[in-house]
């Protein structure tokens, strides 16, 4: 049995949506207490993938053997729909090129962590969501970087090598590290074993909860008289790039003949994404424009709002 704690951490990860929600109000009415955190955006993401990796063992990536033309098609819409949705909204609605760049860094990440908590709620085949996240993540080290080069290249020349060095030192470098530590648990004795991993387990996914709220928050407190300025451009081009990832990912699956569990997975998936990366990068490669990581501080409360409100619906029906 789950002892009070392990319970506790698992229902304050559940509740992910509000911390973003309350964490950007928070950062909206005082902006100073947020700061602080801005110099430790590329860090914190280093260490929500370090915990990532702690999660997964090397028997996890014999699943994509098991169901390898559902994850390929998952992935394949990842990074298909959200990026060309991303670059599709930036040109209807003529963003400026910072908004447009932040736009399309979104739209070029893999799917975010939260999308396997609003999956679980959801009642959608969460070992799936699990398996998309990661096979994405790994992904986009190589994706995020090509597709950000394309299309924000509209915009701007894109240095696409020193993003792909950002990814392995943010993404993969700490991703492949906590796997190394999980398979290196097995050596140990099988009590100490369950010990640690029952630890990490719990308090893994609180801790990527609170880093992303204090990523988004300190975007958020940073730019918040430049959010002020582009107004309904902003929230419009957010709002319908995840509400393009969430419909086409929904519709596709259910064109394909696939049943309403996975069409919800996959939805979710595509709908999603690890903002926190997309807040990072626009942060680190796009300094001179103010604007470029708004998006994504946007997209986090915008997919977690729309995600939990197809949970929402998705949840109580059988």
């Amino acid at each position: 049995m789950l002892k009070v704690w392990q319970r506790n951490c698992i229902k304050i990860a559940e509740w992910f949506p509000l911390w973003i929600v309350t964490g950007c109000l928070w950062a909206w009415w005082q902006p100073e207490a947020w700061l602080w955190f801005q110099p430790y955006i590329a860090v914190g993401l280093g260490v929500i993938m370090l915990g990532m990796g702690l999660t997964l063992r090397l028997a996890d990536f014999s699943a994509v053997l098991r169901m390898p033309k559902i994850v390929a098609i998952g992935i394949f819409m990842q990074f298909a729909i959200m990026p060309l949705a991303a670059y599709f909204w930036a040109r209807v609605l003529d963003l400026e090129a910072g908004l447009a760049i932040g736009l399309i860094l979104v739209g070029s990440c893999p799917g975010g962590t939260a999308s396997n908590v609003i999956c679980y709620l959801a009642r959608a085949n969460v070992a799936l969501s699990v398996l998309l996240t990661l096979c994405s993540t790994l992904a986009a080290v190589v994706m995020t970087p090509l597709l950000t080069q394309w299309l924000a290249g509209a915009y701007l020349p894109i240095d696409g090598w020193g993003l792909f060095r950002s990814m392995l030192v943010v993404v993969l470098i700490p991703l492949l590290a906590g796997l190394l530590i999980n398979t290196a648990l097995d050596r140990i004795q099988q009590h100490k074993r369950h010990a640690v991993r029952a630890v990490v387990h719990a308090v893994g996914p609180v801790v990527s909860v609170i880093v992303i709220v204090l990523v988004v928050g300190s975007i958020m407190a940073g730019n918040k008289a430049a959010i002020g300025v582009a107004g309904p451009k902003l929230f419009a081009s957010v709002f319908l790039l995840h509400a393009t990832g969430f419909s086409l990912g929904y519709l596709v699956m259910k064109w394909l003949g696939y049943g309403k569990a996975e069409s919800r997975t996959v939805s979710i998936e595509v709908g999603m994404q690890n903002s926190g990366l997309g807040a990072a990068l626009a942060k680190t490669h796009f300094a001179s424009m103010a604007m470029a990581p708004v998006p994504a501080a946007i997209s986090a409360v915008f997919h977690c709002l729309i995600g939990s409100a197809l949970a929402g619906v998705w949840g109580r029906r059988k």
